[in-house]
């Protein structure tokens, strides 16, 4: 991989850690109900899936789900549900700050597998890997070198920007310590998360 396309790459997912959407909108529920570190949690969820997700751009099956009418169908059918029932599941949560639940263990494996589902399902994830990503790789150089560094610099980029919205979150919740402000974030985080899924799903409708 030149150079430049490496740095093309690294800006192309930088942008996209720092543009809010599904994987965003949960980190900062998670922040604002358990705190930034446990909001990490479900934020390595979602740096877990990005390497399926690579290793399937590699291997060519991400473009080629990207281009099947049905396989898409059925990814953006099972992604909208999903994640309709993670907004669901946000916006009804108890907007006090429970924060003595991040130091159970289950929580913990609940929202890291939350955060792999999430990422694995979210039709934003079907644009970048299955549309975007395979144009990327050099078909003239080794494909596993490639697929390693794409994974680095994409996790590095997906964990700050997610980091950076965690803190955020946490930031504002000692600011207000306020169970309204958590409950109204949490139904427009909500909202948001199910916008941006669907607004991915239409702008696949046609590829």
């Amino acid at each position: 991989m030149d150079l430049s396309v490496w740095f093309a790459l690294m800006a192309l997912f930088f942008a996209g850690g720092l543009t809010p959407g599904p994987a965003v909108m949960m980190v900062m529920s998670a922040s604002l109900r358990y705190g930034a570190p446990t909001a990490l949690i479900p934020a390595a969820g979602v740096s877990a899936a990005n390497l399926v997700w690579i290793a399937l751009a590699a291997t060519g099956i991400a473009a080629f789900a990207a281009q099947a009418p049905l396989v898409l169908l059925v990814l953006k059918l099972a992604g909208i549900c999903f994640i309709a029932w993670l907004a669901w599941t946000m916006a009804t949560a108890d907007p006090h700050r429970p924060r003595a639940r991040a130091d159970q263990a289950p929580a913990k494996s609940n929202l890291f597998g939350r955060g792999v589902g999430l990422q694995l399902l979210n039709p934003n994830a079907l644009v970048f890997f299955g549309l975007l990503l395979p144009s990327y790789f050099d078909a003239d150089r080794p494909v596993v070198p490639q697929a390693l560094l794409i994974m680095a610099t994409v996790t590095v980029t997906e964990m700050f920007g997610l980091a950076f919205y965690a803190w955020l979150a946490d930031a504002m919740n000692r600011k207000f310590q306020s169970p309204a402000f958590t409950r109204w974030f949490n139904r427009l985080a909500a909202l948001a998360m199910l916008v941006s899924a669907l607004f991915a799903a239409i702008m696949t409708t046609n590829t």
